[in-house]
């Protein structure tokens, strides 16, 4: 029984995480569960789990620090899904403005970004 509960909380729902050093440290925080395309930030690199896949989406902004972190916060995550569950899931990195079907599908109305606006002062 202990098995299949932490099977169960281990794939229930989508995980949506930010990760970002803008406090000086690399830190990966978990978003709410009800995200949007709105919750991507050009500034930092996300992880989403969809139960099958494990997206790392960059922001155009993010810093190099921010991405290889990420990244290698990604491969343990999915690792240690793999250990607890025994499912293995695809990791995969997307960029933003290259979003692929699969990353486009977890998000409701999910349309073009909006420019940034640029302070003209």
């Amino acid at each position: 029984k202990q098995w299949y509960q932490r099977r169960v909380r281990a794939t229930n729902r989508l995980h949506f995480s930010r990760c970002s050093n803008e406090r000086g440290y690399f830190a990966v925080s978990e978003k709410c569960s009800d995200f949007c395309q709105d919750d991507l930030s050009d500034e930092d690199v996300m992880i989403l789990d969809s139960g099958t896949d494990v997206f790392v989406w960059i922001g155009e902004e993010s810093s190099d620090v921010e991405r290889k972190l990420a990244l290698k916060s990604a491969q343990l995550y999915q690792q240690h899904v793999q250990d607890l569950t025994g499912d293995a899931r695809k990791l995969s990195i997307v960029r933003r403005g290259k979003e692929n079907l699969r990353f486009i599908k977890l998000f409701h109305g999910w349309g073009p970004f909006r420019a940034r606006l640029k302070n003209s002062s």
